[in-house]
């Protein structure tokens, strides 16, 4: 069988990206801070709690993972947003999004690697619309994302030669509890927003690629742009 970690997957995006997985017959080690939501336990579904910006706790995990298991593909989808301007951040905020939304996808590829080499895996990060963007209220994260999806194609063009398969995901508003740090969230109407299962379909469709073939960016909008405010 084969293995996969994904990262935030105690909620949302992570959450029905590691259903898709499951339903695609992998093992789901779901690393997460906490797991309110149970109705992915199972043999083959092992939570993972840990806090990934604690660096020596993450590689900690990711040892006991591999020594049970060789990883074919990894889901680097945690990520974390605060919005404001950017004077009114604060030191630890700011830490925060770089170690969670860039820090931890590089670690954890850096991890893993070997493993996928071997099995000629998957690395899909999840990043956003904002990445490509000028992000007013959201200097900061749109600056990590940017940095996300530039390690993304670097590294692609870096391992590519072994087999190995590195996916950027550019999802645009998705409603989540993503936003519960902003004063906004995503439009009232259903065509101004994306489901997290929309964005796992995404998942499904790059695995179903054949082989030797790569959609390595994909972005993912609602027809419509709207905002509420809070």
């Amino acid at each position: 069988m084969k293995a996969a970690i994904v990262t935030g997957a105690s909620s949302g995006i992570g959450h029905a990206i590691s259903k898709v997985l499951l339903d695609k017959n992998y093992k789901v080690y779901g690393i997460g801070r906490n797991f309110t939501d149970t109705s992915l336990i199972s043999e083959n579904f092992l939570q993972i709690i840990c806090d990934i910006t604690d660096t020596s706790a993450l590689v900690k995990q990711i040892t006991e993972i591999r020594k049970s298991n060789e990883i074919h593909l990894l889901v680097n989808n945690a990520g974390v947003g605060y919005f404001g301007p950017h004077e009114e951040l604060n030191p630890g905020k700011i830490h925060e999004m770089v170690a969670v939304n860039l820090e931890a996808p590089l670690i954890l590829s850096q991890l893993l690697l070997r493993d996928l080499k071997k099995h000629t895996g998957f690395i899909i990060n999840v990043s956003s619309v904002t990445a490509s963007k000028s992000n007013t209220y959201g200097c900061a994260y749109g600056a990590t994302k940017a940095g996300l999806t530039s390690f993304s194609n670097s590294l692609f063009d870096e391992v590519r030669k072994y087999g190995v398969k590195v996916i950027t995901l550019h999802p645009d508003m998705t409603r989540s509890n993503f936003y519960r740090h902003a004063n906004f969230c995503e439009g009232s109407q259903e065509d101004s927003f994306l489901y997290p299962e929309e964005i796992a379909g995404a998942v499904d469709m790059i695995l179903n690629q054949r082989d030797g073939m790569l959609i390595s960016e994909l972005t993912i909008k609602p027809q419509k742009h709207q905002l509420r405010k809070l």
